[in-house]
Parts: C-alpha cells; structure tokens; sequence
C-alpha cells in the first residue's frame, strides 16, 4: 500500500499521534475509484470533501495542490482505490478545537474491488441502528464506528452486506452503501438529511435514474419489486436475496448499470467497500 501525508501542504513521514483525526475521528475522507491513471468522479469527490470539511470548520486544502497529489498518487495505476482522509490535524488533549488548525492530508492506494457476486448481494439486517445527527449527515466523517459494530455482526462469507436502519426504524443504508428499491415502478432512495452519507454514485443515479427521496420502512424494502446498493467504488450492486426474501434477475437494474457503464466506462469493469 502507497501512503503519502502532507501537514499544512508539505510532506511529513508518519501522522501525529496527537493528530485530531486518530484521537476523535475529527476529519472527512473519500474513497475513489482509479481506472487507467485517473480519479473517478472526481469532482463529485472533491465538492463533497469541500463540503464536508466546510460543516465542520476544518480548512481546505489548495485545490491545485490537493489535485496535483491526486494525479501524482494515481499515475499509471491501471485500476485500484485511493482513499483521501483530512483531518483537523493536532491540537493537544481535550475537545476543544484549536484557533488556527494545520490539516493533515492522507492519500494510499489499495488494490481493485473484488468482482460483484454472480447472481446478486445477499443481504441481512443490521441490530446495530444509525443515530439520527443532521449536522453530520450526508458528510463522509471519519467516525465510523456504528458501521464498524454493524459490519461485526456477521463472519457468513455467503452474506456480502447488511442493511442499516436508524434510531426510529427507518432503512437508511448498508454499512458501505447505499440502498435503493423500486416500488410500483419508481425507484426510491431514503433521504440522508438525519444520519446516512449522500454518496457520489447515489447522486448520480438520483439525476440520471428519475430516482426520488422517501422514507422506507423494512417492511416496504422486502416487499419491493427490486433492491440494489450503489457506491463510487463498486457502482451498482443488484441485490438477489435479503434474509428469506429473493428477487429475480432485474431488467430495470440491469438496464441502469448499462447505463452508468456507457456514462462511466470505469464502471463496466466490474468493482472495496464505501459510498
């Protein structure tokens, strides 16, 4: 694995221990896929890492700069993931932020997704729920722990991701995606203005797709006519099973993917998990 950090814009050989990232998960991050040397979806990454850093008071990095680490990271890396984590960098023991923060910048590389199960996902629900927090949600922070309890609840390799629902019952996601079902014909995403992660794919379904936002409860994704999650790494997963529940093979999400394929040609290779 390839790992470069920067702190305040120059390049330092090992992260703080007193970095705010490590101590309180204080920072965003994003997980790209590389295809042929470059960054996918690039600027989506890069407005919600602005957007996120900006909610929580932490300094952008210089946008050139920032770009210019990138293409150096992904140089003649057929295909892999890169992860991008900013932190608030160091500030002493206790919470309170400092004045005057110098940002810590991460970049590694990590190899290729694994290949989309034949057949479709199948799926389990998760005990561990989601809390509802709007001034987090839809950011991309680096508290990540529910999702870490979550994905603990199971070692059966034959279930490939479980679905998360918040402290009211509502579906939301899987721990590392995001989760779309159609119902009497429409496909619908839950909204993520309360706990979940606006991910970069799930955007781009929801202006590509005539995708809507609604509030889903288990009860409507299990009977739904079909069910996929979607990620910026992997892109669209079909979901075949969920629990006792099975779906068919789909032309609808089939004819998506082709889709994003023919918008994307990253994506008609078939692709660690994220949103």
């Amino acid at each position: 694995m390839t790992v470069r950090i920067l702190r305040g814009g120059r390049a330092v050989d090992a992260v703080d221990p007193g970095d705010r990232g490590l101590a309180y998960g204080d920072g965003v991050f994003e997980t790209i896929l590389v295809h042929r040397g470059r960054p996918v979806w690039w600027e989506a990454h890069a407005a919600r890492l602005a957007a996120g850093a900006v909610r929580l008071g932490i300094p952008l990095p210089d946008a050139a700069l920032l770009r210019a680490e990138v293409d150096a990271c992904v140089a003649g890396i057929a295909r892999g993931v890169l992860k991008l984590i900013l932190t608030r960098g160091s500030g002493g023991r206790g919470y309170s932020p400092p004045v005057e923060p110098v940002p810590t910048m991460l970049l590694s590389l990590h190899d290729a997704p694994p290949a989309v199960p034949a057949g479709g996902l199948a799926l389990r629900w998760c005990d561990t729920p989601l809390a509802v927090q709007p001034r987090l949600a839809g950011i991309k922070h680096l508290n990540r722990l529910e999702q870490v309890l979550a994905r603990g609840e199971w070692r059966d390799p034959d279930i490939h991701e479980g679905l998360m629902c918040d402290t009211q019952g509502r579906a939301v996601c899987a721990t590392a995606a995001n989760l779309f079902v159609r119902l009497d014909g429409q496909w619908w995403t839950p909204p993520v203005d309360r706990c979940g992660i606006a991910g970069v794919c799930r955007s781009w379904l929801m202006a590509h797709a005539d995708a809507g936002e609604r509030e889903l409860s288990p009860d409507e994704v299990e009977r739904a006519e079909a069910v996929f999650l979607c990620n910026s790494v992997r892109g669209i997963l079909p979901v075949a099973r969920l629990g006792a529940r099975r779906w068919p093979p789909d032309a609808a999400t089939s004819a998506l993917i082709e889709r994003l394929a023919a918008a994307e040609p990253a994506f008609a290779t078939a692709g660690p998990e994220t949103v």
